[in-house]
């Protein structure tokens, strides 16, 4: 007998074939027949005018905390995510020591928009290397979930408070490369790092792996190349490329004969030159023995902005240091005529680019927790200025300290566009890039990106017509799967694990955003449930059904080399 069957739907299988009407029949966690299926089964779906396909595979997350208090790994499994790569940007928690711990969990809570109060009461902080981590989590989880190694976290418990101060010495380089050895033998998916000039620690200062030096990162990269099914991720820096970080990149690939993944290339049609610009690394690449690509998010990556992390707004002039500060101490300061100055005076003095970042006026009140400014919801800021006769920057500033600094602004989505997503889907079908980017469990407080998903689907297939649906399922299933060589998913084939998503192709997409105070210490997240996903399973056991997350925790922890085969970069 079966364990299930899923009746009468269309199976589109995550190659990019066209889908065909057909059962599937899954016994012991894995997929044993497509087609007509006769033998009967405990459980039957019906998945009449729905379709069948793969689970979906976002290869950019950060649940590496989130794991201990949130088993589900909510919201992903809600919009068909079955696995999950963790360990991003050099930001894990293994390997720790016991004087580390308070160290990257401040960082975490800095760079990663993780609420400092969930991260103390809802993570254990008691393992010490990557082994140990992985053992932790490993039968605890919804989704499979895979880690990658962290630079910044091996950085730092090699280096200590040295790690964010200068380069490393040759004996310590050769203690990180040991640690790196250690977690990759123990599974860990490759190695992450970053250089981007966003990411400062709790302090205000660049995070352990952007004062690493080119050849530290090319050694590390180096270590790689001796474990199988290991991959590489990196986030090089902000805006156009310069030709060192493309040579960069290709060395790193080189070094560790892995494709290397950067985040984030984000498209719209107006910054056309520049994501032409960024993909030339792929070439570079390719011209050296070795193979980036982009990791691109499918739609605009929208910032719901607010004071009380300040991420993205700490990098206006003076920002860093400011939005490092206690709470208490930027309420006080927004209180204070003379502080509410002189941090306008600061981020007025921003140039270029940044400029439009510290244009108050041109945000939109999101979301707010205090009655008296709720009326003004989806207003402008400078409307509401204009109304009140007040500056833009006091009529924030007021918002904000009665929000206890959680107001929510952003910036207008000029991204949604026809001609906007036409240049998505040009850059997806492009071999130097990569669907994914969710960075989901991260800026708990700021993105939405999570329903990158169901998101690509409902933009491209339902609501224009611009690919096929079984090009769209492919981008999210088979491609990811190819890239980081997972062993039997991303394709439903008789044989493979039974990682499966049951949605309505009409209906497919992803639903109203808000916040959410359900996090450890009684913080909030930015949430957002889909719609049309019928089911979810994971290796053969419902886990979503009609929206509602279910009790299973049937995920697979994934380790490098047993649940991967190598991709090189040649």
């Amino acid at each position: 007998m079966l364990d299930v069957v899923i009746t009468g739907g269309t199976v589109i299988d995550g190659t990019g074939a066209v889908g065909v009407p057909a059962d599937v029949g899954i016994r012991d966690g894995k997929i044993v027949e497509i087609g007509t299926v006769t033998e009967s089964a405990a459980r039957t779906i019906d998945a009449t005018d729905q379709v069948v396909a793969p689970g979906f595979i976002d290869i950019h997350t950060h649940y590496d905390a989130q794991a201990f208090w949130d088993t589900s790994l909510s919201p992903s499994p809600l919009h068909g995510v079955t696995t999950v790569m963790g360990g991003n940007c050099g930001f894990t928690i293994a390997p720790l020591t016991p004087d580390d711990g308070d160290y990257l969990m401040r960082m975490l809570a800095r760079v990663e928009g993780m609420p400092l109060e969930s991260l103390q009461q809802g993570v254990p902080w008691d393992w010490r290397s990557t082994a140990e981590y992985l053992d932790r989590l490993d039968g605890t989880l919804m989704p499979n979930a895979g880690f990658l190694v962290g630079h910044s976290a091996i950085r730092r418990v090699v280096m200590k408070d040295a790690a964010t101060e200068r380069a490393a010495t040759p004996e310590e380089l050769e203690q990180m490369k040991a640690l790196l050895r250690e977690g990759l033998a123990a599974g860990g998916m490759g190695f992450s790092s970053t250089w981007s000039t966003s990411h400062n620690d709790h302090t205000g200062v660049p995070v352990p792996s952007r004062h690493a030096t080119r050849d530290e990162v090319v050694a590390l990269c180096a270590v790689v190349k001796d474990f199988p099914g290991t991959t590489l991720e990196f986030i090089p820096q902000v805006g156009p490329f310069t030709p060192e970080t493309f040579d960069l990149m290709a060395a790193m690939s080189v070094a560790a004969n892995r494709p290397l993944n950067w985040n984030l290339l984000a498209v719209q049609a107006q910054n056309w030159d520049n994501v032409q610009h960024q993909l030339t690394g792929g070439d570079i690449a390719a011209a050296k023995g070795g193979r980036v690509l982009a990791l691109t998010l499918p739609d605009t990556f929208r910032l719901r902005l607010n004071l009380r992390s300040g991420f993205v707004l700490d990098i206006l002039p003076g920002w860093d240091k400011l939005m490092a500060l206690p709470l208490a101490e930027k309420v006080a300061m927004l209180r204070n005529p003379a502080g509410r100055a002189e941090m306008d005076t600061l981020a007025q003095s921003a140039a270029g680019p940044l400029k439009s970042l510290a244009n108050w006026g041109s945000y939109t009140l999101l979301e707010t927790f205090s009655e008296q400014w709720k009326r003004f919801e989806g207003r402008t800021i400078g409307a509401i200025a204009t109304e009140l006769a007040k500056s833009a920057w006091d009529t924030l500033a007021d918002i904000a300290i009665d929000d206890d600094l959680n107001t929510v602004i952003a910036s207008m989505d000029t991204g949604q566009t026809d001609a906007s997503w036409e240049k998505r889907v040009e850059v997806w079908r492009d071999p130097r890039a990569i669907v994914g980017a969710s960075d989901a469990g991260a800026h708990l407080d700021m993105i939405d990106s999570f329903s990158y998903a169901t998101t690509l689907i409902a933009r491209t297939t339902v609501d224009r017509s611009l690919i096929p649906l079984e090009e769209a399922v492919h981008y999210l299933t088979g491609s990811p799967a190819a890239l980081y060589g997972l062993k039997g998913r991303g394709v439903l084939a008789s044989g493979n694990a039974a990682d499966i998503v049951v949605f309505d192709p009409t209906r497919i997409g992803p639903g109203e955003v808000f916040t959410k105070f359900d996090l450890p210490g009684g913080a909030g997240r930015v949430y957002g449930e889909a719609d049309g996903i019928a089911h979810v399973l994971v290796n053969g056991v419902p886990c979503v059904q009609a929206g509602e997350l279910l009790d299973a925790r049937p995920g697979t922890l994934l380790r490098s080399g047993r649940d991967t085969n190598t991709v090189t970069a040649t």
